[in-house]
């Protein structure tokens, strides 16, 4: 067979402008790839009709090069077993000569994503995922699998899911909604392209938190808006600086329950500011919910857009944090003006996500297990933090301040005397650990730092002391 590293186009390159008839043309470049060792004696050649499909010539012009180059000695026909090289030729060894002129670029080698590390941002536990109970659930969705369930579904997501997700927000959340306000997404970064797209035109202006999430600003900017960093406080987005920076912006991007990645609630008053500045500018907030169903003091804090009278607040949900990263699952709740809108926007971007996942995804919602998992998790991750800021604290002494914030699924740990954060991480990750600095997440400034540690896959106090050993072996603590 052709050696994977050629293609027949490349090897063969024919000149349709050339005089030479094409059959003749595949001749003599055969028989200079023989010559030149490119081909080995016994190697066999593509058949006909796939040499022809290849080269977009007819099935008879290549049948007649291959006639010719037998009736030389240069190939060997073998009936059913195909065409070869004539294994009498002598063997030749490749030059570097040989290769063809214009050699095109081989494609870069696929390369598998790593597995998660510990302490890396974003993950659930996964340890604590019900993964027999999703298999059964799957399993019986794929067994009553019917022909209507074989079409396109709706680009805005499966009707039952969207009313489950609107009957959980209203209940969990104090979000307020018809389920054709919910617009199913492949996940947050299709939330927010979802908006830039149907909502601003290109070089408007955007208020980001600062510091923030580096993806948000990435979809944001790959669509053409000017994205503006607004500072963070105890209190949330500074509106006041966001006024004075871009009064008109067209939107803006909040973490209101759980700051990402500070960790602040977005206090009763900078929620009610940002609420009469959308009114009053005519611009947008989304509200990025991303983990705003774990809170370890008193119960979750409603939604920003629980407060929203005047329809300006887009809610962004997402799968990834509360079951697994791997469904690629989100959705936005949309105002309902803008209902039809976002629908038609979501069917000329996709067809929308698989049917299957999303029916998976509704049944276990349905019969009570979302909820169940959410309590589970908030409990479980109430006792993984605790472990990690304990052994934290007992590693490191004096060195290390660990902040932890009534809700999340992460801390910060901002060391004292061991260099820039920016260094320890680097250090980190040499060991295999995955700590984000914090200073990385800023735009603007002023920057403060710490490293950012996800302890939800901590799984217990052994493990936490080991992997706090590690880490204080990273950072090269006497």
């Amino acid at each position: 067979m052709m050696k994977p590293s050629l293609s027949y186009a490349t090897l063969l390159k024919l000149d349709r402008a050339q005089a030479t008839p094409l059959y003749q043309q595949i001749c003599e470049r055969f028989r200079g790839a023989i010559e030149q060792g490119l081909l080995q004696p016994g190697e066999r050649l593509a058949s006909a009709r796939s040499l022809a499909g290849e080269l977009g010539v007819a099935r008879g012009t290549v049948e007649l090069a291959y006639a010719e180059l037998a009736g030389q000695g240069y190939l060997e026909a073998r009936g059913q077993a195909g065409t070869v090289v004539s294994p009498a030729l002598p063997q030749r060894r490749p030059s570097r000569s040989a290769a063809p002129a214009r050699r095109e670029p081989s494609p870069p080698a696929l390369v598998p994503a790593p597995p998660p590390g510990p302490f890396q941002l974003g993950l659930p536990a996964l340890d604590a995922f019900p993964r027999k109970l999703w298999t059964r659930l799957a399993a019986r969705r794929a067994r009553s699998l019917g022909l209507d369930d074989l079409h396109y579904g709706d680009p805005a997501g499966h009707a039952p899911l969207r009313e489950a997700i609107a009957a959980h927000l209203r209940v969990a959340r104090g979000v307020a909604c018809s389920p054709a306000q919910v617009i199913v997404t492949a996940g947050h970064r299709a939330s927010i392209a979802l908006v830039a797209r149907t909502l601003l035109a290109p070089g408007e202006r955007v208020w980001l938190e600062d510091p923030g999430f580096p993806q948000a600003r990435e979809v944001l900017q790959g669509a053409g808006q000017r994205v503006v960093p607004v500072s963070v406080d105890e209190d949330g987005l500074c509106v006041a600086r966001g006024r004075q920076r871009a009064p008109d912006a067209r939107l803006a991007v909040v973490t209101p329950s759980h700051q990402a990645p500070l960790g602040h609630a977005m206090s009763m008053a900078r929620r009610l500011e940002l609420l009469a500045w959308a009114q009053s500018a005519r611009a947008w907030i989304v509200e990025d919910d991303y983990d705003g169903e774990y809170r370890y003091a008193g119960h979750p804090l409603p939604a920003l857009k629980s407060l929203d009278r005047r329809e300006r607040v887009l809610y962004a949900g997402t799968f990834s944090k509360v079951l697994y990263p791997g469904l690629a699952l989100a959705y936005l709740v949309v105002p309902a003006p803008l209902a039809e809108r976002f629908a038609r926007a979501a069917g000329v971007a996709s067809n929308g996500c698989p049917a299957l996942i999303q029916a998976v995804v509704c049944d276990f919602m349905r019969e009570g297990h979302f909820a169940r998992h959410i309590k589970k998790m908030r409990l479980l991750y109430a006792r993984r933090r605790a472990l990690l800021a304990a052994e934290l604290q007992r590693a490191f002494g004096d060195a290390v301040r660990v902040e932890l914030r009534s809700g999340g699924m992460h801390l910060i740990a901002r060391f004292e005397g061991l260099g820039n954060d920016r260094a320890l991480g680097r250090r980190a990750l040499a060991a295999g650990l995955q700590c984000a600095p914090l200073s990385e997440r800023y735009m603007a400034g002023p920057r403060t730092e710490g490293l950012l540690m996800s302890f939800t896959n901590v799984g217990s106090q052994p493990e936490a002391r080991r992997l706090v050993a590690r880490l204080r072996a990273a950072l090269a603590v006497g």
